[in-house]
C-alpha cells in the first residue's frame, strides 16, 4: 500500500470532462487519498449494512453494485470503471443498501472520510464537484431502471455497450471503437436482468448484423449508429458537457 497522491489521473480526467479543476483544487482532491490497495476479482469491497468511515476511489478495474435476493438471484445496479467513485454516498449515508464487488482485479484508493469533510469544509465549489457526479450515477440509475423495465432484449445490451464506449473514452480507456470488457456471460445477465441463454443469444444476433465483436474481455464496435440506433440511445443523461458550479 502507497499513497494514491500521484495515480489519481483518471479521476481528475473524469472530473474535467464536466467542470474546470484549478491547480489548488486538484491538490486537494489529490489528498483525499490516504493509501491505494488492490483487490483481486470476485472481491466483495463493500458489504449491505456494514459501517463505513472509508470510500473507495477505482484508480484500475471495474466493479458493480449489487443487490441478491435469498435464493442467490444477484442484480448488478450499476457498472463502475476506474475514475469512478462509486460509495462516495457512503459519507452520508454510513452504511450502504447493497454490495460493492470486484468484476476484475482492481486498484482503489481509500478516502477516509474525515478527509471528505475537511474538503468540503474547506472547498465548497468541490463540495457542488462531487454533488454533481453522485446526480450523474443517479442519472445512469434512472436509465438501468428504463432498460430493465421497457427496452426489448436487444435494445438493453446494444444501450450497455453505447454507454460504457462513452464512460471509458472520458478517461481515456478506449481504443479506437474498441475497449476492455472483462464481465462473463453470467454478469452480463445479472445487470441486463436475462438469463445467460438469452444472453448469448442477443450477443450472437448482434454479430450476426455486423454490429459488434465480442472477443475474450474485448468489445468492437463495428457500426456505431446501428448500435445506438437499436439501443435508442441518447446520451444527454450522461451529462459530459461542461458547466460552470
Amino acid at each position: 500500500m502507497h499513497s494514491g497522491s500521484r495515480v489519481i489521473g483518471v479521476h481528475l480526467k473524469k472530473l474535467r470532462q464536466r467542470v474546470d479543476i484549478s491547480a489548488e483544487e486538484e491538490r486537494a482532491i489529490r489528498g483525499l487519498v490516504s493509501e491505494t490497495r488492490e483487490a483481486p476479482a470476485d472481491d466483495v469491497l463493500v458489504r449491505a449494512g456494514d459501517q463505513l468511515n472509508v470510500s473507495l476511489l477505482l484508480l484500475e478495474g471495474w466493479l458493480a453494485r449489487a443487490k441478491d435476493l435469498a435464493g442467490g438471484e444477484r442484480q448488478m445496479t450499476e457498472l463502475h470503471v476506474a475514475g469512478d467513485f462509486p460509495d462516495l454516498h457512503g459519507f452520508t449515508l454510513k452504511r450502504l443498501d447493497h454490495d460493492v464487488l470486484t468484476l476484475s482485479p482492481c486498484k482503489l484508493g481509500v478516502v477516509p472520510h474525515e478527509r471528505i469533510m475537511e474538503l468540503t469544509n474547506k472547498y465548497p465549489r468541490l463540495t457542488r464537484v462531487y454533488w454533481l457526479m453522485t446526480n450523474i450515477d443517479a442519472a445512469i440509475h434512472r436509465e438501468w431502471t428504463l432498460c430493465l423495465g421497457q427496452r426489448t432484449a436487444i435494445a438493453r445490451m446494444a444501450h450497455l455497450f453505447c454507454e460504457l464506449y462513452l464512460r471509458l473514452q472520458v478517461v481515456g480507456l478506449t481504443n479506437g471503437d474498441s475497449y476492455d470488457f472483462p464481465l462473463n456471460q453470467r454478469e452480463v445477465s445479472e445487470c441486463l436482468g436475462l438469463t445467460v441463454v438469452h444472453v448469448n443469444r442477443t450477443i450472437q444476433e448482434l454479430r450476426r448484423r455486423g454490429i459488434i465483436e465480442l472477443t475474450r474481455e474485448k468489445v468492437t464496435i463495428l457500426d456505431r449508429d446501428a448500435l445506438e440506433g437499436v439501443a435508442e440511445f441518447d446520451p444527454s443523461y450522461l451529462y459530459l458537457d461542461k458547466r460552470q458550479l
